[in-house]
């Protein structure tokens, strides 16, 4: 009965590990698909039953992770470094990293990104991080100064990628108003997205009254991230791969994002939407943003040729209506991690959002200049833009410096929200005082020169007889101010201007390039001098004492007015009469060897004085070791005359 009884057993265990192993499968067929909500229930339930694997941890990580659900990718991330350490992933790493960070759990997202760097040192991602292991601190002090409110039309559902187009507000939602039923998309339980409008007048009034864009750019699928052409007759979007009522797929029956063109056929009607032609059934491309002249069109994609997950690209507008080949933006903007949704402003700066550069968490915005004479930097705008959420999606209007974006912080669920923020103008005041290092005194007349981060001046002033200089700079920049007069060794100090007004105080000090001895001064302390020593009951200059005695000759050919006493010393060893004839030989040695060595006889005095002045305790019949009475055995060298 036993053995049946284990037999039976082990038959129900067997049952149950090929159920939670075809579980697993199925839910691995629903992943590589893309279809995140239905394998997290799938693998949630196998866990549930106590059926453990690194794949199976791996995969829900991921799934919440790629979901934007990073507190939950947290929980199945620590539990499969807990459990199955020896199976983690290069990749693992970055992606704990940042959903720790959504957390705000920075130490521990920095820890991860350290091993990150250990194993992979050649990902951009690694190496952003090693460079800007203070990111936190940088991004604080360069962050511009915005004002953020979150709109009233957001619903429960995503609303994201604002547009601002004919004084309206165009965006995207998966809210799917107008039908009797909705049509659910697996990647994130949520209905298919559309496009939607409302008057910015309206939206500034307190309107909610939104109604959905042309039925012929919106169809059954997925919409978003409308651009216009300035004229107004021409709109690129993105949609799934689906033309023609033709639902396309990859070579693995994955719907790809494709961008796509329609042209106006009437004031309120549009045509047909076509595919562009560097699209592509096998990647995706989306999310278009055109230049202010309508010439060069940008968009993320993950086309082979990427860097990493997706980066930014950009082609250009013929003529002719024709596209150039796709440009990569490079390696200063694009990481291995996920760059997208770029939007270009009219004077050439480039917002995009991205989880490869060191942020807050999540997706961060970014910006960078790309006109030709920028130092292409990227900046992090900070916060209140960037949370420890996605933040992505930012528009601009360059003249006014108002505009949108949008987030997913405080939402349930990890929904999105769009927000419009303001940015309040920035004004630096650069001002310091330039003073005399050694005295301390107001220094007039100093040439003061502003550089930026490549050291290509910017402006010049002299600060005259005020004796300060002041600059206007730029916000968010890596500055150099550097001071110059005539007889001074320059002076310069590093300034990084924050993105908010402030009145910035950088004080500079210029050194004297002679420094003038005072009477009395011992060289030995001003040029920090060894001592001259000598072996026990010799007067021959050792080398280590040439050594020191050609600094002594060095400054006496530079200062020619300067004049010296030398005194020597002895130990107490030896009767008092023979140390002090000692000392007067070893005197007459150090004078003799600088007197050969090029300086004039009138410049020096001397005299030796025995044991008289011990630097310590060793005096006569004292039991003291060789190296303490050898500390009195010693030259000096006293300023006597600086004309």
């Amino acid at each position: 009965m036993k053995q049946i009884c284990t037999i039976l057993i082990i038959t129900l265990l067997s049952s149950f590990v090929y159920g939670q192993e075809g579980k697993v499968l199925r839910g691995d067929k629903k992943f590589d698909r893309y279809d995140f909500v239905d394998a997290q229930s799938v693998y949630l339930r196998v866990a549930e039953k106590g059926y453990e694997s690194a794949e199976l941890f791996h995969k829900l990580g991921d799934s919440y992770y790629l979901n934007a659900q990073y507190d939950e990718a947290v929980n199945w991330y620590g539990k499969l470094a807990e459990k199955y350490p020896d199976s983690l992933t290069t990749e693992f790493y970055f992606r704990y990293a940042t959903s720790l960070k959504a957390i705000k759990d920075y130490e521990k997202a920095d820890a991860m990104m350290a091993t990150f760097f250990e194993i992979k040192n050649d990902d951009s991602r690694a190496q952003l991080y090693d460079k800007n292991k203070d990111y936190l601190e940088t991004i604080a002090s360069r962050k511009r100064n915005y004002e953020v409110e979150r709109l009233n039309i957001n619903t429960s559902y995503s609303d994201f990628g604002p547009v601002i187009h004919d004084e309206k507000l165009i965006f995207s939602s998966t809210r799917d108003t107008g039908r009797l039923s909705k049509r659910i998309h697996k990647w994130n339980d949520q209905p298919f997205l559309d496009l939607y409008e409302i008057g910015l007048e309206e939206l500034e009034g307190g309107s909610t009254d939104i109604s959905k864009f042309d039925k012929k750019i919106n169809s059954k699928y997925h919409e978003s991230t409308p651009a216009f052409h300035t004229e107004g007759n021409i709109i690129y979007f993105t949609r799934n791969n689906y033309s023609k009522n033709v639902y396309g797929t990859d070579g693995s029956g994955t719907n790809k994002l494709k961008i796509y063109r329609a042209t106006k056929n009437g004031p309120d009607s549009w045509g047909n939407p076509e595919e562009l032609p560097f699209c592509s059934d096998e990647y995706n491309t989306a999310h278009p943003t055109l230049s202010a002249d309508n010439k060069t069109l940008y968009f993320s994609s993950d086309r082979p040729e990427s860097i990493g997950e997706s980066d930014i690209w950009k082609v250009t507008i013929n003529d002719d209506g024709s596209y150039s080949e796709p440009e990569n933006l490079g390696e200063t903007i694009n990481t291995e991690g996920r760059e997208t949704f770029p939007f270009i402003t009219s004077d050439d700066e480039l917002y995009f959002a991205s989880n490869g550069h060191p942020g807050l968490g999540g997706l961060d915005i970014f910006s960078t200049s790309l006109s030709s004479n920028s130092d292409g930097a990227i900046l992090n705008l900070g916060e209140p833009i960037n949370t420890a959420q996605d933040d992505f999606s930012l528009v601009l209007d360059g003249e006014t410096r108002t505009g949108f974006f949008a987030s997913n912080r405080n939402t349930v669920g990890g929904n999105d929200d769009i927000y419009k923020f303001i940015e309040i103008p920035c004004d630096i005041n650069l001002s310091g005082l330039v003073t005399d290092l050694d005295t301390g005194d107001p220094l007039d007349y100093v040439d003061i020169g502003l550089y930026d981060g490549d050291n290509n001046l910017i402006t010049k002033v002299n600060t005259a007889s005020e004796s300060t200089y002041a600059f206007v700079p730029s916000c968010s920049e890596t500055l150099v101010v550097r001071a110059s007069k005539e007889g001074y060794i320059p002076a310069e100090k590093v300034v990084i201007t924050p993105g908010v007004s402030a009145d910035l105080d950088a004080p500079l000090q210029l050194e004297l390039e002679k420094k003038p001895f005072e009477k009395g001064d011992d060289l030995g302390k001003i040029l920090n001098l060894n001592p001259i020593y000598f072996d026990f009951d010799r007067y021959n200059i050792r080398p280590d004492a040439a050594i020191e005695l050609a600094k002594v000759i060095a400054v006496m050919e530079e200062y020619p007015d300067l004049k010296i006493d030398v005194r020597s010393h002895t130990d107490s060893r030896a009767n008092d009469e023979y140390n002090r004839v000692l000392s007067q030989n070893r005197n007459n040695s150090t004078i003799a060897y600088i007197i050969d060595n090029g300086i004039s006889k009138s410049r020096l005095t001397g005299r030796g004085y025995g044991e008289s002045q011990l630097v310590n305790d060793c005096g006569n019949g004292s039991d003291c070791s060789e190296e303490a009475h050898q500390l009195n055995r010693r030259s000096e060298f006293i300023v006597v005359d600086n004309k």
